[in-house]
């Protein structure tokens, strides 16, 4: 049975005044399969690119916050991101910050959980 997703990409913005990006990860929400996963790979040398200064150890720490909130909701949060699919449109929701996702996009996959890898590979690595 194929399953409809949505997702959005990841994108490091090292500056947010020029708007240079680098993917660097997946959000991938499934609501029939029950799905919320977050996969990422950080490319040193291409984050480097950008800016010779980032703080990679910062960037891998908001990335793996990030599939905290996947996993489940954040400690002492609103009640409105119970559900994976509040989580999904908080994660998605547009920000000014040095993770940023993408525009959400949309696609069918028999084992959304597995796409998430095929996405990071397409899209990232």
């Amino acid at each position: 049975m194929s399953h409809p997703y949505q997702y959005v990409v990841l994108r490091f913005v090292p500056r947010v005044d020029r708007g240079e990006c680098v993917n660097v990860g997946v959000v991938l929400h499934s609501q029939s399969a029950g799905v919320l996963r977050c996969a990422w790979h950080v490319e040193e040398d291409r984050a480097r690119a950008l800016d010779p200064t980032a703080d990679l150890d910062a960037l891998r720490a908001a990335l793996a916050a990030v599939g905290r909130v996947c996993e489940a909701p954040p400690e002492g949060a609103d009640t409105a991101l119970t559900t994976q699919g509040k989580r999904f449109g908080w994660l998605s929701a547009p920000r000014s910050t040095v993770v940023q996702p993408g525009p959400v996009h949309g696609g069918a996959a028999e084992d959304p959980d597995a796409e998430a890898e095929r996405l990071l590979d397409r899209l990232v690595r």
